[in-house]
């Protein structure tokens, strides 16, 4: 399978429990992809490829998901909004819980790390994303030679597509920077 990631952007959350229990219930990985190893340091979580290739050498890197582990307080019910009159009556607490989510935010290089197996595990990462009830996983990918466009918003594949415009600042003479060089502030 060939295929590379050129442009991601994530802003996935979901229980870490479902990741966990995701990755426990033995789901179809890519071929490329023998298993993989889920590290969690601090608020860190790491999901790293393990190569189904041999001749890929062990020194070399393989791509990894990242994201941060957050605890958010979860309501049974919606909380009453601040400021609102109690009336001088008892306010009754609302059933609660505290949550571990993973958060998948960023760009390619904060989300999706290092190029080996980076568009097998950019797979993972979109069926993660269909897994999520919030956020959206946007991405421009190529698969044999042809580009492809993802969407997912809260869970839900979107319609996408890949457009190329005539950007017009390249055509700049690049004269709106600051030249350092020359700048009679700097001594």
């Amino acid at each position: 399978m060939s295929g590379r990631v050129y442009r991601l952007h994530s802003t996935l959350e979901l229980p870490l429990e479902e990741v966990m229990d995701y990755f426990e219930n033995d789901p179809d990985l890519p071929p490329e992809v023998e298993d993989v190893d889920i590290t969690r340091r601090n608020n860190t979580l790491i999901i790293k490829a393990v190569s189904a290739d041999d001749n890929l050498s062990k020194y070399t890197p393989t791509a990894q998901l990242k994201a941060s582990v957050t605890e958010n307080r979860v309501y049974e019910e919606e909380p009453p909004r601040a400021g609102a009159p109690a009336w001088g009556e008892e306010e009754e607490e609302i059933p609660s819980e505290l949550v571990e989510f993973a958060c998948f935010k960023g760009d390619l290089e904060t989300v999706l790390q290092n190029t080996a197996l980076q568009y097998p595990m950019f797979l993972v990462l979109r069926e993660i994303a269909l897994l999520s009830e919030k956020g959206t996983l946007t991405a421009i990918t190529e698969d044999d030679g042809d580009l492809q466009a993802t969407r997912i918003v809260e869970g839900e594949k979107r319609a996408a597509s890949v457009e190329v415009v005539e950007n017009p600042q390249q055509n700049s003479s690049g004269d709106s920077g600051v030249n350092w060089r020359d700048n009679k502030f700097i001594s």
